[in-house]
């Protein structure tokens, strides 16, 4: 399981090899998005244990999103949370696995989530 942001951004490396892309701006996003998002704001994070604003953006975006979707989502082993829990849920992450700015943004934003096609 932990491997695999490093994993996933070995792909796109080897796919922009394989075709011979270099300095691709929405690819290098793409491998920032992939690699950093297990990555938590206090540093607890993997694979690199990074912290705060050593991680990109896009990174600190998309571990909201993988959480959300990964607790709105009906999985084997339990049910999902609405998404008032999940938001409840994201929130209490503030400032220890999220990006306090970034989770002020979701906030902002959240209620559109479940208008939003397969907004759980």
């Amino acid at each position: 399981m932990r491997k695999h942001p490093a994993h996933g951004r070995d792909v796109i490396m080897h796919a922009e090899q394989d075709v011979g892309v270099t300095d691709d701006v929405i690819l290098a996003m793409a491998k920032d998005i992939v690699y950093t998002h297990h990555e938590k704001w206090d540093g607890t994070g993997y694979p690199q244990g990074l912290r705060g604003t050593q991680i990109p953006i896009v990174g600190r975006l998309m571990a909201i999103v993988d959480v959300y979707d990964a607790i709105t989502t009906r999985r084997l082993y339990r049910q999902p949370m609405s998404h008032d829990e999940a938001v409840a849920f994201i929130v209490k992450g503030k400032g220890t696995h999220f990006d306090p700015d970034v989770i002020d943004a979701f906030v902002k934003v959240s209620g559109m989530l479940p208008d939003l096609p397969d907004g759980h």
